[in-house]
């Protein structure tokens, strides 16, 4: 009866300790899709936080409406303010792993939890712009932009950076699941190993 433990086809004790081999072209490659996530987030970070900045000072005055009386500008603002933070956590773990050759958790965790938080604030992000879309409509065909047309042009202007930072964490997210995908058919993150 053999060990458990048994070596087959000539493997050595150290063979299985072995990292994987990266050519030249192969480390280009990973710098080069690692470089495009971090991209990706730092477009999403920009957007969603001058999106937040925007609704956050769409006050004009005290005749003037302010985006805290209506829920969806606060949802606005909500949504990218922690879309922003979300940013800023998953540059540093782009960072991080860039400096490191290493994910900042185990990779199991690290790309289901990119993916699936990707996925969430990506449709936050949406249900937010569509949300104040819909009343930034119905704003315009009612007395309030015609008096105020400073706080209706900075809200569409905030609603708009939403929508973009929504493009960017949903590319974002793509390349989270091309994450997912190799990780469950290779067992590793990138496809290239």
């Amino acid at each position: 009866m053999r060990s458990p433990h048994a070596f087959r086809n000539g493997e050595s004790p150290t063979s299985r300790d072995r990292t994987h081999f990266h050519s030249t072209v192969t480390a280009q490659k990973l710098r080069r899709f690692n470089s495009l996530i971090l991209l990706l987030r730092l477009a999403s970070f920009s957007f969603s936080l001058a999106s937040a900045v925007f609704m956050l000072t769409n006050s004009r005055g005290s005749g003037s409406p302010h985006w805290y009386d209506f829920d969806a500008f606060r949802f606005v603002f909500v949504a990218n303010a922690i879309v922003a933070l979300y940013s800023v956590f998953e540059m540093g773990s782009c960072v991080w792993e860039f400096s490191r050759e290493t994910t900042l958790w185990p990779e199991a965790f690290q790309v289901w939890f990119d993916f699936g938080h990707d996925q969430v604030f990506s449709y936050l992000l949406l249900s937010a712009g569509s949300a104040a879309a819909a009343l930034a409509r119905t704003m315009r065909g009612g007395d309030t932009c015609t008096a105020n047309k400073a706080f209706c042009l900075q809200s569409d202007v905030a609603i708009g950076l939403g929508f973009a930072a929504f493009l960017f964490l949903a590319l974002s997210s793509c390349f989270s699941a091309f994450r997912v995908a190799c990780f469950l058919i290779t067992g590793s993150r990138f496809h290239l190993y």
